[in-house]
């Protein structure tokens, strides 16, 4: 069956690393969905709210996932997905025969803070302003991968684990 892996978590949580690893462990198709790019897909901002454009980046996301995945790939989105997000995307899946997934990295927010103010490219060094999306979080626990002391191929071996035993999977079809 066609799935889509949202591998999600604050900023700085590992994602992109991570699903680079994550990719290397896959055994069938995969497709990778950097969903940073897609900030750069909209030319001149039409004076919509940030949290209007952070929904309509999402949306297309998980829209160019769906055709890719009902092709046979395993899809991972890399990409801050918040828990307020899933409605639309189980929305978006029902009924279709795709397996939805929800993977969130973790680590403490220091952690994050650092990794993103050492970043080559995009580097924040003034974490507050994304504290509200770290602690958005909190409500989705059992999606939660806390490791902040492993290698990234040890995240991605817990990962593929999770996805294998159906820890990440949300049952779209039945959600109402």
């Amino acid at each position: 069956m066609s799935s889509i892996v949202l591998l999600s978590g604050p900023v700085g949580a590992g994602k992109s690393t991570v699903a680079k690893e994550l990719i290397a462990l896959s055994r069938g198709p995969v497709a990778c969905i950097e969903g940073d790019m897609f900030w750069s897909f909209i030319a001149k901002n039409g004076g919509g709210s940030s949290n209007r454009n952070f929904k309509m980046i999402m949306s297309s996301m998980v829209a160019a996932a769906m055709p890719l995945a009902l092709y046979g790939n395993e899809v991972i989105v890399d990409f801050s997905i918040p828990p307020w997000f899933l409605e639309t995307a189980i929305k978006m899946i029902k009924n279709r025969d795709i397996t939805l997934h929800y993977v969130v990295l973790r680590p403490p927010e220091k952690v994050c803070a650092a990794r993103a103010a050492t970043r080559h490219e995009g580097k924040i060094t003034d974490y507050k302003r994304y504290h509200d999306l770290y602690t958005s979080f909190n409500q989705v626990q059992r999606y939660i991968i806390p490791d902040d002391t492993s290698d990234p191929q040890a995240i991605a071996k817990k990962v593929r684990e999770g996805l294998d035993e159906g820890i990440f999977t949300i049952d779209t079809n039945n959600h109402e």
